[in-house]
């Protein structure tokens, strides 16, 4: 069985069909990415599978299980995490605490322990930072510990939302254009950052529009055109479609 599946889903937005009838599977430990021209509808397919979105129709599957329509913080009390395209980070806090806000579904919730403080409280505090540091140094960021935000560059950034992610513990991530923006020394950094992610077990979903990155990072690559699954396959599969060329440069092209 497939980690995820994904069967006929729609999501129309009055008369734009923004994603009409898009099916397939993903297996568990691999770098399956989603590409297409702007307006492809990528970045929406991810918002369906992660909760932003409710479907119009069609169906969506984790460990076999229906997850369509559900909240994206029920969504990740079952192992999915995500970044965005623009970036999410709390500017006002350091770049650890921006990590630690990961794991708040791990936190004990308990009022009355929270307002005395209690020792084991204050244990996990610890026991939080020490994670969040040793994740910041699993996307090279261990200079920045103790930094501000709103200091570092948006490159770093970038790898910054990515260890906020895995904060959660995810079985499934979803990184929507982790290389948007990037120079190319940062986009060879976030390049081998994305395989070390997937070599660590997680699944990895990806929306880039840097094809060098897809092809060199990609298992499999979901094609979508206007909405449509235009197709699917390994990378030399997808080079070579006719109708993926097409859609990239025009079918006079």
């Amino acid at each position: 069985m497939a980690l995820l599946e994904v069967k006929d889903l729609s999501i129309h937005f009055g008369g734009v069909k923004a994603v009409q009838n898009v099916s397939f599977n993903i297996d568990a430990g691999i770098v399956y990415s989603v590409i297409g021209p702007n307006g492809a509808g990528k970045t929406t397919l991810f918002n369906l599978i992660t909760g932003v979105y409710k479907p119009t129709a069609g169906e969506i599957r984790l460990d076999g299980e229906p997850i369509q329509g559900k909240s994206p913080n029920e969504l990740a009390e079952r192992g999915v995490a995500r970044t965005f395209q623009n970036l999410q980070v709390c500017m006002n806090m350091s770049a650890i605490e921006n990590v630690m806000v990961g794991a708040h579904l791990r936190l004990d919730r308990n009022l009355l322990k929270a307002a005395l403080r209690w020792p084991s409280l204050r244990r996990r505090d610890r026991e939080l930072r020490e994670e969040a540091a040793e994740l910041m140094r699993f996307v090279g960021l261990e200079n920045y510990i103790d930094a501000r935000a709103d200091a570092m560059s948006y490159g770093t950034l970038k790898r910054l939302e990515i260890a906020r992610a895995l904060a959660m513990k995810p079985r499934l991530i979803f990184l929507d254009e982790p290389a948007a923006g990037l120079n190319p020394k940062e986009t060879i950094e976030v390049d081998q950052l994305v395989r070390k992610v997937a070599d660590s077990g997680i699944t990895v979903v990806l929306v880039e529009h840097d094809m060098k990155m897809v092809m060199n990072l990609s298992d499999r690559i979901l094609v979508l055109d206007y909405g449509k699954k235009l197709t699917e396959g390994t990378g030399a599969e997808v080079r070579k479609n006719p109708d993926v060329i097409a859609a990239y440069l025009g079918a006079h092209a």
